[in-house]
């Protein structure tokens, strides 16, 4: 493939992946006022289930990204981060499918009306990877034209693209799949392997095992080269970049490194502050 083609098909694959649905000229301008809030895509609601009303808060803040663990407990998908706070009232189902579903519903086909990118929902799997990924497979089949769809070698964008961390064990079961409703979360290690975009839709890692910086005083130059050489490449490959354990107590610390990571192009920041972030990023009118 000539290195031109090469390059549209990574963007092509990247726009699928993230969601970057171009509309018609027409159909924008008619559709301006038919638009809600401008979404917060790089906002990601780290453990989000934590917060009172899990999805919903953080859609009320318009981020682009929310994150749920789930533990395989007999046939059910429960949400919890630990195991002695497993409440078999809190499914997968109850707290993001369904409710999902009925946004999706009532905004004409995508989370955020008039808003044609999908929510990127982060689940970590904490149970055996293989068992608890192939049972939430089930589950995903269950709700048509809900999710971004890998297709024998296609990308297919839905409202909802889900992305399966935690466990590495489920990463076997999604390889043999020719179609499946989810992608994988890699690691930076993952970057120089040849597994593509269409499997490893993003990459995800440790900002502490990484970076030696934390927001205080000048972000080292070699860090920064670093950090900046690590999303190029990401982005080559048509992948999305995130990092957890990045400060996140309010102060100059954490605003300093949230904007070395918008400078970088990261493409999510990880926070439990949904106001906090939403706030940063209106400030900064990046998104």
């Amino acid at each position: 493939m000539a290195p031109t083609t090469r390059r549209r098909a990574l963007t092509t694959l990247g726009a699928a992946l993230a969601g970057s649905v171009v509309l018609p000229a027409a159909d924008a301008f008619a559709g301006e006022q038919r638009r809600g809030p401008r979404p917060l895509w790089r906002a990601h609601a780290h453990n989000d289930y934590e917060h009172p009303r899990p999805l919903l808060d953080a859609l009320d803040h318009r981020f682009g990204s929310v994150e749920a663990d789930i533990h395989l407990v007999g046939d059910q998908l429960l949400v919890a981060h630990d195991p002695e706070d497993l409440d078999p009232s809190r499914t997968l189902e109850s707290l993001y499918l369904d409710p999902l579903a009925a946004r999706v519903r009532a905004n004409r086909g995508w989370v955020y009306r008039g808003h044609r990118r999908p929510l990127n929902l982060l689940v970590d799997l904490k149970t055996e990877g293989s068992a608890t990924y192939l049972e939430l497979d089930r589950r995903l089949r269950r709700y048509q034209h809900l999710f971004t769809t890998y297709a024998h070698g296609r990308v297919l964008p839905g409202p909802v693209t889900v992305v399966i961390s935690g466990d590495r064990a489920a990463r076997a079961p999604m390889e043999a799949q020719t179609v499946r409703r989810a992608f994988y979360d890699g690691r930076l290690a993952d970057l120089g392997s040849p597994a593509p975009a269409s499997l490893i839709a993003l990459i995800s890692d440790n900002w502490t095992l990484h970076f030696t910086w934390r927001g205080v005083g000048a972000f080292p130059d070699a860090e920064r080269r670093k950090l900046h050489t690590l999303v190029r490449t990401a982005h080559a490959r048509g992948q999305r970049v995130r990092f957890w354990a990045t400060p996140d107590a309010a102060g100059p610390a954490r605003d300093a490194v949230w904007t070395e990571l918008l400078a970088a192009g990261v493409d999510h920041l990880n926070t439990d502050d949904l106001a906090g972030l939403e706030a940063f990023l209106d400030a900064h009118r990046q998104a």
